[in-house]
């Protein structure tokens, strides 16, 4: 569209390709298309002010963003750059000159409709031809016997949806115009490490490392004390908690030494050192009692659930989680070793000695304080008052795995544990992705009191039965299943492994994991029949399970006949 409506398209019929857009009869746009190709150009006509061509895109129908470099406080991206229309493709923008941006925005709470904008600048009298080339661009990483199989067509168009950018705050987010949250930066440093270039001079890991120059700024994100608590101009959803979530630094560290490993560059390590060395120290600091177990103010106790200005200590917001929590921990481990590794390539040896014995520290208390032996499975979390709450939680146990903080033949009793308790309890349809949890939260250690459990798994009743399987109180979604997949392949159990990552690739082939349902509800977050139970539309955690494709191609597959 033109921002101009006075603005109007002329197709030249005798070249069904291309099209101009005129202005009181003068031209101000030409449109050529080719089957790969759209090229927008524009020439400056003295006396005339050309509006720019702009792209809108109505978020409910389809979560579009540009993916390229943002300068803070700017609303413009540089190029070249990517417009993704996750499930549907991407183009790579560049244009004929050096130093033109798009003007990029988007809205989540706009009346009448969700949005994302793409504003192409006119030529100027200081610039008087503009060419914009919007290319057709499959950006994946290229493996053996993924390219003519339709098992990974999800894989191969949806690689990129993890990737959101969100043009008001310059930080990769939940969606182009939701929030930035400090305790997912690491899943998208995860799948970038293994991207392909985006365009000439630009990569998945250059955004990962924009977001992280923010953060270190000191911009925050949710999940961080003070985010979205004073006014700004995007829509956020603030986090009024008076402590940070237990695993936001993990988060960042561990997304800052998968920037530094998989760019190789080191100059930016060196540069940031001391700010990254002051976070892990943070991180560790909340050993508060010094058993090697970092701790949430939180007290995690059942009954004790934090209400809207407390919430609970990880990414899991709408479950107690407290005190000693077997996820963050988990993902302090890796942070530790990680950091440690990083200050030995930067010859800190002061901080990689303390880092790995912080690291030796937690593994020696994690399975004896976690694992309980009334299930022979993780634990969620250990209350102040001693107890441990344990609802089957899949992904404490895959992270927990994966991190190698279980020895493999207590890995292995686990993930049979686990999977026996998927079978008795009938969940069978991993298209969907998996439940967080396999049994229902009970009513003690869920956080919200008033919302109606169809929203977010609320219960009413003490056992939490009538909130089960909505949102975040077992609802099956693509979030965080990648660990289950990925604790099954490092095993060696890879058939039970691909009984869960094939149907789940064939529900990203058919865009099960984003849009909305019939409820009027999005598909990020299901019930066990399929219903929709989600609200953001499109949930970027949702594809991070993409990144098991990477381990599952390791080992051959069976012909069918042979299966």
């Amino acid at each position: 569209m033109l921002t101009d409506t006075n603005a109007v398209a002329v197709p030249e019929l005798q070249l069904k390709e291309r099209f101009n857009y005129t202005l009181n009869g003068k031209p101000i746009w030409r449109i050529t298309c080719s089957e790969r190709m759209l090229t927008l150009h524009s020439d400056y006509i003295a006396g005339v002010e050309a509006p720019p061509f702009v792209l809108a895109f109505n978020q409910k129908a389809n979560h579009a963003t540009l993916l390229g470099l943002m300068k803070p406080g700017e609303r413009r991206m540089s190029l070249p750059c990517v417009l993704h229309l996750p499930d549907m493709g991407s183009l790579r923008i560049t244009a004929n000159a050096n130093g033109v941006m798009l003007d990029y925005d988007a809205r989540r709470y706009q009346v009448p409709t969700p949005f994302v904008s793409v504003a192409f600048p006119a030529a100027t009298a200081q610039q008087q031809h503009v060419e914009y080339r919007l290319e057709v661009a499959a950006i994946y990483p290229k493996l053996p016997g993924i390219e003519k199989n339709p098992l990974y067509d999800g894989f191969r168009r949806d690689y990129l949806n993890i990737f959101q950018v969100n043009p008001r705050m310059q930080m990769l987010a939940n969606n182009a115009s939701s929030d930035s949250c400090a305790f997912c930066l690491f899943l998208y440093a995860d799948i970038a490490r293994h991207t392909p270039p985006l365009a000439e001079g630009l990569t998945a890991l250059d955004i990962v490392r924009m977001t992280l120059d923010r953060y270190l700024a000191g911009v925050l994100g949710y999940g961080q004390v003070g985010y979205g608590m004073k006014p700004v101009d995007a829509d956020l959803v603030p986090w009024p908690t008076p402590w940070t979530s237990l695993d936001s630094i993990p988060s960042l560290l561990l997304a800052a030494c998968t920037y530094v490993d998989g760019s190789k560059d080191v100059k930016w390590g060196r540069d940031n050192y001391a700010k990254l060395a002051a976070w892990a120290r943070e991180m560790m600091a909340a050993d508060k009692n010094g058993n090697g177990l970092i701790e949430y103010p939180g007290t995690g106790n059942y009954g004790d659930r934090p209400l809207v200005d407390k919430r609970p200590s990880n990414w899991w917001d709408c479950i107690n989680f407290g005190h000693e929590d077997a996820y963050a921990n988990a993902l302090a481990y890796r942070a530790c070793r990680m950091f440690a590794e990083l200050a030995r390539k930067l010859n800190h040896d002061d901080d990689e000695t303390f880092f790995v014995e912080k690291a030796e520290k937690l593994r020696a208390a994690y399975a004896p304080t976690f694992l309980n032996p009334a299930t022979g499975v993780l634990v969620g979390w250990k209350s102040v008052d001693g107890q441990l709450h344990d609802y089957w939680f899949t992904f404490v146990q895959g992270v927990a795995i994966t991190c190698g903080l279980l020895e493999d033949n207590t890995a292995n009793a686990v993930m049979d544990r686990l999977l026996a308790k998927m079978k008795e309890v009938g969940y069978t349809n991993f298209s969907l992705g998996l439940p967080g949890n396999l049994v229902p939260i009970k009513k003690g250690d869920y956080v919200y009191h008033d919302t109606p459990p169809q929203v977010h798994g609320v219960p009413k009743l003490e056992d939490g039965s009538d909130g089960f399987q909505f949102y975040e109180n077992g609802g099956a979604t693509g979030c965080w299943s990648y660990y289950t997949i990925k604790a099954l392949f490092q095993l060696g159990r890879v058939e039970e492994a691909r009984r869960i990552l094939d149907p789940m690739l064939a529900g990203y082939a058919q865009g099960s994991f984003q849009g909305f349902g019939e409820n009027g509800m999005s598909r990020d977050w299901r019930d066990w029949k399929g219903g929709c139970h989600g609200y953001e539309g499109l949930l970027v955690d949702n594809y991070h399970t993409l990144l098991a494709v990477l381990d599952d191609v390791k080992t051959p597959r069976q012909a069918k006949n042979d299966r």
